[in-house]
């Protein structure tokens, strides 16, 4: 005999909608506390289009990890600092829409009272080791709720488009390039 909806131990209809609300609330909330703290300034940092002040310490924390192996450790520096302005002029080009989205997500990452309970990351992104970035992200690529799930596709896919699309990364994936016309 089947078991009904209802009575399956995964998430009832009637439970998914509750969740999505209370999700919603608590997302709407945390924006806007940011928005009135602050922390949400939507003035780009000096020497970015897009990309705020609050962004940086999160993508800066977030890259390293997620370039590792694909370039030689002495130059990781000047690697995050290009593909932050990759990433930069990739934002710049978004509809306000998709911009609007993307910014809430790093809302909610760059926030203390949502970071902890959604990354396991409880400090500052400066000090967070390489090893609790990645297992937030293998928790959010593994996770049962689709929107972490869908947060960290948006966030691998922002941060493999902007590195790959500089020349920089070609030689280690063997790409040689465009063809020459």
């Amino acid at each position: 005999m089947n078991p009904s909806l209802s009575e399956s131990p995964e998430l009832s209809r009637r439970g998914l909608l509750k969740f999505s609300l209370c999700a919603s609330a608590f997302l709407a909330t945390a924006g806007l506390g940011a928005s009135l703290s602050g922390c949400s300034a939507s003035t780009p940092a000096s020497g970015f289009a897009t990309l705020r002040s609050s962004d940086l310490p999160f993508l800066r924390a977030l890259l390293p990890v997620m370039l590792e192996g694909t370039v030689a450790v002495e130059k990781i520096p000047a690697a995050i600092d290009s593909t932050l302005q990759s990433l930069d002029r990739g934002l710049d080009h978004l509809s306000p829409e998709m911009l609007k989205l993307t910014q809430q997500l790093f809302d909610v990452l760059g926030m203390a009272i949502t970071r902890g309970p959604l990354t396991g990351i409880w400090g500052s992104w400066e000090n967070a080791s390489g090893d609790a970035i990645r297992h937030f992200l293998k928790r959010w690529e593994n996770s049962s709720l689709s929107l972490l799930r869908m947060g960290h596709s948006s966030l691998v896919q922002l941060a493999m488009m902007a590195w790959y699309g500089r020349a920089e990364s070609w030689a280690h994936c063997g790409y040689p390039g465009p063809p020459k016309v």
